[in-house]
């Protein structure tokens, strides 16, 4: 069996010099290795009773959508602005190179629903904190996130509450 380290590719100085970028295709064309890759991150959410998994996009949309099937929950994509239509909510947050925003339609989860964030990649911690903080804005009640790559020398957990579980598969 091929290891889930060696179907992630390194790509320097993409998409801008001086970021290391996580290609994962060569992972998710692996059938055998990515249905592994969503036992692994679903696994310490089982019987946690999660009723939604929300994914970040693009990649995390992946991951989330195979992982709430996995855990018998529904999928709400956070996605980047224009997206969906109205009525939503926002949060804006910094990248590694540059930033951005997250959108969540408003009337898709219920007050106090208990949500899975996943995410494939967790760097500087911005994206993961803008998703939580646009989840809290809705009122859902976070479990928990999981994530496929943590890149330990940019710190991002440490941006993350301790009292909410952070799960990552990999880490570089």
């Amino acid at each position: 069996m091929t290891s889930l380290e060696s179907l992630i590719r390194a790509v320097p100085d993409f998409p801008k010099p001086g970021v290391i970028f996580r290609d994962i295709t060569p992972l998710l064309a692996d059938g055998a290795e990515f249905a592994r890759c969503v036992d692994a991150m679903a696994e310490p959410w089982l019987g946690r009773d999660v009723q939604a998994v929300c994914g970040v996009e693009s990649r995390g949309f992946i991951f989330a959508a195979a992982i709430a099937h996995k855990l018998g929950a529904g999928f709400i994509p956070l996605r980047k602005p224009g997206k969906l239509p109205p009525p939503v909510m926002h949060a804006d947050y910094a990248l590694e190179y540059g930033t951005d925003r997250l959108e969540a339609r408003t009337d898709t989860l219920r007050k106090g629903e208990r949500v899975l964030l996943v995410d494939d990649v967790l760097a500087t911690g911005g994206t993961l904190g803008a998703a939580r903080h646009l989840l809290g804005q809705l009122g859902a009640d976070l479990v928990g996130a999981s994530i496929l790559i943590e890149l330990l020398a940019l710190q991002g957990r440490s941006l993350w509450p301790d009292s909410v579980p952070l799960h990552s598969v990999l880490h570089y």
